[in-house]
């Protein structure tokens, strides 16, 4: 009888420990400049929403500020201040970019920081043009009819192709300001045409690349498949306009691809890649469109915003998934599970290639995901 409540006891703790949930207070005693702005936390936690309502800091007393983040989950953390958009986010004491604040959560924290000054406090630096000769812009305004809207387009073609006349696959990929030209990334490009040209040189196999910007205030609608709960990432919900999307790339932008471009056709020959969010819609497109896409690239993806059976492909069973997973070591807490379930639910289908990748000391930024293109790129090039 004592070993058996020895045994329930065991499981009990095991049980609390697997639940555990924590309170975070953070506190920030001290504002170099504009002390009276409302601040925001933004990190992991909720998409990086730069003005989110729900993470808006309250007065603490004696001029400090703080915000109570309750029922955490055990985990990394990573987050930075702001005061309502990334223009306005923190910054050190001499203008330079601050990287992301992070905290180890295994317990209840109370913690205080300073904010040594905010980005638009110092001129901006012109930002360097870094795309290589190989990169042009189809249209800054091409249009989307499934959207109503417009958007610059991007293009990389390989060095040889106006040297020859070969047939090239074609990767489509989101957030196209950050993937060539360090002067309209956001957090610095991915360096795609840089990496492109090199292993080109290595691999002798060469791709077009078509990069789409995102449409900024737009970004979460146009790359959710699935309306977004209220709560999720602000207290009102986010109409999903992902499905419009990915019509456009593959009823409108895809053909103009091929008929302006010597492209090879087939979906053996026709991916996409995105991150975060992007990796959302990349994931979403490649199940929903399998004749059109026949391989993605899924870096970082916000699968924590959806349900399990959102995430599950609602194709045929002879649907045959390639798909690229790759997630830092140290994004939300939640990163390498949600990711593991959606490789669970491509690994039923009886023919089926995916590659998971993880990075334990990456974090949910541009800089590892250009560190982990060419890995993909590699993968991809030896499939087909």
């Amino acid at each position: 009888m004592y070993k058996h409540l020895l045994i329930i006891a065991f499981l009990l703790a095991k049980t609390v420990t697997v639940h555990a949930q924590y309170t975070v207070k953070l506190i920030v005693n001290k504002v170099a400049t504009k002390p009276n702005d409302a601040i925001y936390v933004s990190g992991n936690f909720n998409n990086w929403n730069p003005k989110d309502e729900q993470y808006r800091l309250k007065p603490f007393g004696g001029g400090r500020q703080g915000i109570v983040l309750k029922n955490l989950a055990p985990g990394n953390y990573a987050f930075k201040f702001t005061r309502g958009s990334f223009d306005k986010v923190e910054c050190l004491a001499d203008g330079r970019d601050r990287g992301d604040r992070v905290l180890m959560v295994n317990t209840d924290i109370d913690t205080s920081f300073s904010i040594e000054g905010w980005k638009d406090d110092y001129p901006d630096k012109p930002k360097p043009y870094t795309a290589s000769p190989q990169v042009s812009i189809i249209d800054t305004a091409f249009f989307m009819p499934q959207l109503n809207t417009k958007r610059r387009v991007w293009l990389y073609l390989p060095k040889n192709y106006y040297q020859s006349t070969q047939t090239y696959p074609v990767l489509y990929m989101q957030d196209g300001q950050n993937l060539f030209n360090e002067q309209t990334a956001f957090a610095g490009e991915w360096g795609i045409d840089e990496c492109l040209d090199t292993l080109a040189q290595q691999l002798n196999k060469y791709c077009i690349v078509v990069g789409i910007d995102n449409g900024g205030d737009k970004r979460l609608n146009e790359y959710s498949p699935y309306t977004i709960a209220a709560g999720k990432v602000g207290k009102d919900s986010v109409k999903a306009a992902g499905v419009a999307y990915v019509d456009f790339i593959v009823h409108t932008l895809k053909p103009y691809i091929d008929n302006h471009y010597r492209t090879k056709k087939g979906p053996h020959y026709t991916y996409i890649a995105g991150s975060s969010m992007g990796a959302i819609i990349s994931y979403f497109a490649a199940w929903q469109h399998p004749d059109v896409f026949g391989a993605a690239g899924i870096f970082s993806p916000s699968f924590w915003l959806y349900s399990p059976e959102q995430l599950q492909p609602k194709v045929s069973a002879n649907f045959k998934p390639v798909y690229y997973f790759y997630a830092g070591g140290k994004e939300s807490t939640n990163m390498l599970n949600d990711m593991d379930t959606v490789i669970n639910y491509l690994n039923v289908y009886p023919s089926h290639t995916i590659r998971r990748s993880v990075y334990p000391p990456g974090m949910h930024q541009e800089k590892y995901w250009r560190n982990e293109f060419p890995i993909f790129y590699k993968w991809l090039m030896q499939l087909y």
